[in-house]
């Protein structure tokens, strides 16, 4: 999986175009956010459903801790200018 943090304009495009891409190609979507601990990140799939996730690095195991609401999704892609691509 692809690991990218939005951090401005130069890359905005680019992530959104990956972000497409992966999606397109029914694969998850990483999403790392400064306020969730290292060991945290969203993941976004391609039926348009995120989930909060703990990351083992060590096993690279992921553990679904809850899956966000349609509010809390929609307030995240807003956050991060992502559109939605169910």
């Amino acid at each position: 999986m692809t690991s990218i943090e939005f951090t401005g304009n130069l890359g905005s495009t680019a992530v959104r175009k990956l972000r497409k891409k992966k999606l397109q190609n029914g694969l998850p979507f990483m999403i790392n956010a400064k306020e969730l601990p290292t060991d945290q990140c969203y993941l976004e799939y391609p039926d348009g459903s995120i989930k909060l996730v703990t990351v083992k690095h060590s096993s690279r195991v992921m553990d679904v801790m809850r899956e966000l609401t349609t509010t809390e999704a929609t307030d995240l892609r807003r956050r991060f200018h992502f559109s939605y691509h169910p």
